[in-house]
């Protein structure tokens, strides 16, 4: 029997993946072939996994999870596999958001990309100045994968506050934005989400100077994502995270309950404000 290759983990994402599968594989006694029958997948996937010579699914690493009893790791070590096509300055919020079992998330301005359709999303990648189609069609299928977080059999705790101007500024016209709205109702009905909108009638707001999403990791903050021009920043001192969560606590002070919310944007789809 040939001997099992040696994986360096810090060589990439893949290699981090194949690395960890082999140790809790091996630390829960299982041989290739034990661990293959019970996520229904044959032991030479498993060994191409482990190898490097395959890229694991997002159902193998799922399947990996429910067989040795992980809450998610190999399920976020796979994403993590998937962030190569995102921006460089956006992939360390991206790890963080992957591990977070709370987020909570303000935006002024547009739908946040964990909500956004496939429609929505290309329209604002072909603003980027001088993006190419290839790179607009690898960075949607990224924000696309990015929202399996969203299909988790324990997906994160989500509370998303938006500013009414994001119902009505027209990104692709009527028909996407009638979709998005849509979208965003749809999701806003899933136990694990909640959605509130600030209505124009709160006027000033501390909230008006720019989005940002905070991760929680069993209700407390540890982790956060600011937009700024050109570039966004992903912050972890303990002080601005407290001071962004203190904001959050006041934007949702300033927003209608979720039925109104709810009832704002459905009146909005109605009317086809775009």
């Amino acid at each position: 029997m040939p001997t099992p290759r040696e994986i360096d983990p810090s060589e990439s994402p893949r290699a981090l993946f194949a690395f960890e599968l082999r140790r809790h594989r091996q630390a829960a006694g299982l041989t290739q072939k034990g661990l293959g029958a019970r996520i229904r997948f044959s032991d030479s996937q498993v060994a191409m996994v482990e190898s490097m010579r395959r890229t694991a699914t997002e159902s193998f690493a799922r399947e990996c999870d429910r067989a040795l009893g992980l809450d998610g790791t190999m399920t976020s070590l796979y994403m993590a596999t998937t962030w190569n096509t995102a921006p460089e300055y956006f992939r360390p919020w991206l790890e963080e958001e992957a591990d977070a079992t709370g987020l909570r998330s303000w935006e002024p301005n547009l739908i946040p990309g964990l909500l956004q359709t496939e429609a929505y999303a290309r329209e604002m990648f072909a603003t980027s100045p001088a993006i190419t189609q290839e790179e607009i069609e690898e960075r949607l299928a990224g924000r696309m994968r990015r929202q399996s977080i969203l299909h988790r059999d324990r997906p994160p705790l989500i509370s998303v506050v938006l500013d009414e101007a994001v119902l009505h500024r027209s990104i692709g016209g009527a028909e996407v934005m009638e979709a998005q709205l849509q979208f965003v109702l749809e999701v806003a009905d899933r136990p694990a989400v909640t959605l509130q909108v600030v209505p124009y009638q709160a006027q000033a707001h501390c909230g008006l100077i720019g989005g940002f999403i905070i991760a929680e990791r069993h209700g407390t903050p540890y982790a956060a994502y600011a937009d700024a021009q050109p570039v966004g920043r992903t912050l972890e001192g303990r002080e601005v995270i407290a001071q962004l969560a203190a904001r959050y606590d006041a934007i949702r002070a300033a927003a209608l309950p979720f039925k109104q919310s709810v009832k704002l944007i459905k009146e909005v789809v109605n009317h086809r404000d775009w």
